[in-house]
């Protein structure tokens, strides 16, 4: 492992494209760019690195998007999800070896494909109704969200299945999103350094790529803040789709 990691000018070429994708993700335009993070980087460093880069440089995004959508919360949403996203992560620490990374990645991109077809298949109205809230289906997607967020960082099509059809206000929709996933990650700090993540090399690589990650996040904030609903949902749906597709992808061609 290189003293600096982006010596190499593709390595730091791939850190500044990954980081500006999950930054504007992180500020709110959807987890279809948040998938692309490790892939890129994975071009030019092992993928392990990459992951181990990546966290911390994603504790500090959810930060700035927490204060960039500070008020910006729908609690009975939090409420009902937020127990079962912990319980999720428990479950992965406790059977990640048990289950592939390439098996998570199948089933949840089955799932996000599944979902967003029915939603294109109903009606306009239908998409148009909000769902209301319900306590066990939003356990069941957030103990996914969180298991799936351990063992392959694919937290958010779960997510998206139960708070999607509640039609919230985009703002709120994109603040709520913040909050869950920032407390998903902080969970996920024990387990992760445990696994010896934080390293000098990775920190001083993350700290190298800070600044373009603040400015990522809240450039996505700012365009988030200005869609209206109706052009927000159908983008969502669509990021859901893409993610769907590359998590298929991963996990029918993912090396053995």
């Amino acid at each position: 492992m290189q003293d600096f990691v982006f010596s190499d000018p593709w390595a730091l070429l791939a850190g500044c494209v990954a980081v500006v994708l999950v930054g504007l993700s992180k500020g709110g335009l959807g987890g279809a760019l948040a998938l692309l993070g490790v892939p890129i980087m994975a071009l030019a460093i092992p993928p392990v690195q990459a992951a181990g880069i990546l966290l911390p440089i994603l504790l500090v995004m959810d930060a700035i998007s927490l204060w960039a959508w500070r008020g910006q919360y729908h609690m009975a949403t939090l409420k009902r999800m937020l127990p079962g996203a912990a319980l999720g992560i428990g479950i992965g620490w406790l059977t990640a070896a048990l289950v592939s990374d390439a098996m998570v990645r199948l089933i949840v991109g089955v799932v996000a494909l599944a979902f967003s077809a029915r939603w294109l298949l109903s009606g306009q109205t239908r998409r148009a109704a909000p769902r209301p809230q319900n306590a066990a289906r939003a356990s069941l997607w957030a103990t996914l969200a969180g298991y799936t967020s351990f063992v392959a960082h694919a937290g958010g099509p779960p997510f998206q299945v139960y708070a999607l059809p509640l039609r919230l206000d985009p703002k709120l929709f994109t603040g709520t999103s913040v909050i869950f996933f920032a407390v998903v990650n902080l969970i996920k700090v024990i387990p992760y350094a445990a696994l010896g993540q934080f390293d000098a090399t990775n920190l001083i690589a993350a700290a190298a790529l800070l600044p373009l990650a603040v400015v990522a996040t809240l450039s996505g904030a700012w365009v988030v803040r200005r869609m209206r609903a109706e052009i927000f949902y159908p983008v969502m749906y669509v990021m859901v789709v893409l993610v769907g597709l590359r998590l298929c992808w991963e996990g029918l061609f993912a090396p053995i």
